[in-house]
This record gives structure tokens, C-alpha cells and sequence, in this order.
């Protein structure tokens, strides 16, 4: 697994810690998930944007 060295403040870093506690995760499978979730919506919402994109340009051709 390659290792990833990001830059945060020390304040956020404290909230990412309290949200892994609360939890029972580690840091790293919090944040794993957290760039999962972002992944998948801006796939969804590329998506969503992609077949609106078409259906106009699907209307302008017609």
C-alpha cells in the first residue's frame, strides 16, 4: 500500500481525530472512506451532468 503525506491544520486534524474515536477507526481508514465517498458522489453528480448534457444536446439536434 503506498503512503500519502497531506497538509491540514492542527485544528482540523483534532476534528478528523475526535470523528476516527468516535468510531473506533483508525486516521487512515476515516479519510480511505471519506475520499471514497467524494469519489463515488463526483462520479454520480459527472454522471447526472453528462446525460442532461446529452438529452440538450439530443433537443438542439432533433
Amino acid at each position: 500500500m503506498a503512503r500519502v503525506l497531506i497538509s491540514m491544520s492542527n485544528d482540523f486534524l483534532t476534528r478528523v481525530d475526535n470523528v476516527a474515536s468516535s468510531e473506533q477507526r483508525t486516521r487512515s481508514e476515516l479519510i480511505r472512506e471519506a475520499l471514497r465517498v467524494y469519489i463515488k458522489r463526483t462520479k454520480i453528480s459527472n454522471n447526472a451532468k453528462a446525460e442532461e448534457n446529452a438529452a440538450i444536446l439530443s433537443d438542439l439536434l432533433d
